[in-house]
């Protein structure tokens, strides 16, 4: 990431944000047991994430932001995840969607004054970037840019508007024109009065029900300067993979580790009611605790590797890192699912319940969304010529 200024030490700016962080993540504990039941957004903890001022961090000052770096992004996902899965997701998506406009569209100057307003209302960004009922598919479009002088218009059917109808502005992907192909891509900007949106589908789902994913027709009119001036593909390698990934396997890890701290809890009670004698269950507690500090290092990792290569376009690029990033998502979204299970099975009946302290039923059936959010197959068959082309290590270490 760029910023327009020099940021405050990185020590400060992350300690003042894992305060406001935590502050946010209670008021979503508190509701998260509802916002599930009911499958509604998580109103109260965006009031207080808008209260904390953390939806727009990733600006930078000049623009009112705090010049945030990806990873105190990531953090604060792992924060929320722990707390409310749905509240997570949707940080990360809006997060994403900031990400986006400040490095590709930096200098625009209507680009400029939507994140200047974003900063100063806590403005939320939804996303529509698949097409159809097919999905999943981020580098195709059918729907496509009609330009009448200095206007444009599009319109979109989409399957799935994560948060649709609660954003206050939406990024969506469509072909650069009527006769341009399926991968000539560009991304729009539309603030609320730009669009309208009318359902076409329901969001009655078996996790991740607070991120309300209904679908909708999208028809939107603006000015042309709305459109991103960089090119999608390129917004998609460099940005948007590879943040969207770091930033949900953030949200999954968050989920593991709220489904951990369960089975600890569980395990605890039960080892005090029984005079000091751990139940079966402990075993799997052991299992859960390592999968989980794998699934963080591998997060940490790749997220040092984002930063490092960050300043580069062409490290960005590089099929190594563009690999390794997919499989970030691959490898965390199945670890994550292997330690809540592993949860599920330390705390036995208790966890199974859907009441009680120690459920995990909402941690696991939120997880098992994690494969599914482009599917992790389409991911693997999509980085097979890459494996054949990437060279094997000869050493351990480099």
């Amino acid at each position: 990431m760029t910023a327009h200024t020099a940021p405050p030490p990185i020590g400060s700016v992350a300690l003042d944000l894992t305060h406001r962080a935590e502050s946010a993540a209670r008021v979503a504990a508190a509701n998260a047991d509802a916002v599930d039941r009911e499958a509604r957004f998580p109103g109260e903890a965006f009031a207080a994430l808008r209260a904390e001022r953390l939806l727009g961090i990733l600006a930078p000052a000049d623009l009112g932001g705090e010049g945030a770096a990806v990873s105190d992004v990531v953090d604060i996902c792992y924060a929320l995840g722990r707390a409310c899965a749905s509240t997570a997701m949707i940080f990360a998506m809006h997060q994403i969607m900031v990400a986006i406009l400040v490095r590709h569209a930096g200098n625009s100057p209507w680009h400029q004054r939507l994140l200047r307003r974003l900063c100063a209302e806590q403005l939320l960004l939804a996303s529509s970037t698949t097409d159809g009922l097919g999905g999943g598919d981020l580098r195709a479009s059918t729907c496509a840019v009609v330009t009448a002088g200095s206007r444009i218009a599009l319109e979109k059917n989409a399957a799935v508007v994560s948060y649709g109808a609660e954003g206050d502005a939406i990024l969506t992907t469509a072909r650069r024109s009527p006769d341009a192909g399926a991968a000539d891509q560009v991304l729009v900007a539309f603030v609320r009065d730009d669009y309208g949106l009318e359902r076409t589908g329901a969001w009655d789902a078996l996790g991740m029900r607070g991120t309300c994913s209904a679908g909708f027709a999208l028809k939107g009119a603006g000015d042309a300067e709305q459109v991103l001036p960089v090119p999608y593909p390129k917004i998609l390698s460099q940005s948007m993979m590879p943040i969207a990934h770091l930033t949900w396997s953030g949200v999954w890890s968050g989920v593991a580790a709220g489904a951990v701290e369960r089975a600890r809890s569980f395990l605890r009670t039960a080892s005090r009611r029984s005079g000091g004698q751990l139940p079966p269950g402990a075993a799997h507690l052991t299992r859960a605790t390592g999968s989980l500090r794998t699934l963080r290092g591998l997060v940490a990792s790749e997220l040092q590797r984002f930063e490092k290569a960050a300043g580069s376009e062409e490290e960005l690029e590089r099929m190594e890192f563009q690999a390794a990033l997919n499989l970030l998502k691959v490898n965390a979204s199945e670890l994550a699912v292997a330690t809540v299970m592993s949860a599920l099975q330390a705390c036995g009946l208790s966890g199974y319940r859907n009441d009680g302290d120690f459920s995990v039923t909402r941690h696991l059936r939120d997880i098992l969304s994690a494969p599914i959010m482009i599917n992790n197959d389409r991911i693997l068959a999509n980085a097979a010529t890459a494996a054949l082309l990437v060279e094997v290590p000869a050493r351990l270490r480099n």
